[in-house]
């Protein structure tokens, strides 16, 4: 069986497949017309996020049976075809979860101690201790939107911390676990001091977070995204801060992260984004740690073994 690789990934893809007994042809630096000019030759794809996996591409593929995404995330990938088409889907969201979580601790902790700015300052000769009074995280309510891995692992880590921690999935049943209390929204909307969203991007999860459903907690909360941006706009963000529905953001994440292609608009919501002490970004990193890039290929190599067995 033949796999072409069209992203770059961790070195160890090709023996960790090789050993398996496919056939490899690591490709990263290969573009789309290129891709269709060999698609049609291979029986797997291995890719990241560089090339849409859009039907004029995929009817090229004719002999694919498989498309292996080392990452979580599906939103570039025409589901239905392959779905019509029976080819296999494997990702791997096992790979990066535990970064996932890890980071959106660190990203809230960070901010409520002030870590960023009291850092700034003391390099500049600052010795401010009243103006870098944090805040702690013991005895608030965090609330997961989607806790499938990524939810459960922040929620993991949050054990210790003596918060109490509340989970929504519109589409699982009896997920609550020793970590995490099941929950309705409206019982986050309700209770949350903290809200974590975890959720892929679909037609339904895009622009989800409006103005209205973040005027619908009962009192201003912090949130973190580390999931995809396009589920709330910077127009939106800037809004709810302004406003304070939000007490604060922490935006691994953006709505439109090529920063060079913002619009106007855009433009101009994300300098009031940036002008705001109690925002945070990073550049979607969270789920990229040297660990977890190594990770990503043990996780899929392992599915595509489970399913196409050579050896």
């Amino acid at each position: 069986m033949k796999i072409l690789i069209i992203d770059e990934m961790h070195p160890s893809i090709t023996p960790l497949l090789m050993e398996a007994g496919f056939e490899v042809n690591y490709r990263p630096e290969i573009n789309r017309k290129e891709i269709l000019e060999v698609v049609g030759e291979y029986e797997g794809l291995i890719i990241r996020s560089k090339t849409p996996m859009d039907e004029p591409l995929l009817k090229e593929a004719n002999k694919l049976r498989f498309i292996a995404r080392a990452g979580a995330g599906l939103d570039k990938i025409d589901l239905d075809y392959i779905a019509e088409n029976n080819i296999e889907l494997f990702h791997a969201p096992e790979g990066n979860r535990d970064a996932v979580g890890e980071h959106a601790v660190a990203m809230l902790l960070s901010l409520f101690n002030n870590l960023h700015k009291s850092d700034s300052e003391v390099r500049k000769g600052i010795w401010d201790r009243e103006g870098n009074r944090g805040e702690e995280l013991q005895g608030k309510t965090v609330g997961v939107f989607g806790y499938g891995n990524m939810g459960q692992a922040f929620a993991r880590r949050l054990k210790g911390f003596g918060v109490k921690v509340l989970a929504y999935d519109k589409y699982r049943e009896g997920y609550g676990d020793e970590n995490a209390n099941e929950a309705s929204f409206e019982t986050i909307q309700e209770q949350a001091d903290i809200l974590s969203i975890h959720v892929p991007l679909t037609d339904e999860t895009r622009n989800f977070f409006t103005t209205k459903v973040l005027r619908g907690f009962k009192k201003p909360f912090y949130l973190i995204n580390t999931a995809r941006g396009e589920v709330i706009s910077l127009d939106t963000l800037n809004e709810t801060l302004s406003d304070g529905v939000l007490k604060g953001a922490l935006l691994d994440v953006l709505e439109n992260e090529k920063l060079h292609t913002l619009s106007s608009a855009q433009k101009m919501s994300f300098d009031r984004l940036v002008q705001r002490d109690n925002v945070m970004f990073s550049p979607h990193i969270a789920g990229w740690t040297f660990q977890s890039y190594e990770k990503i290929n043990q996780v899929l190599v392992a599915k595509i073994k489970g399913k196409f067995p050579l050896k």
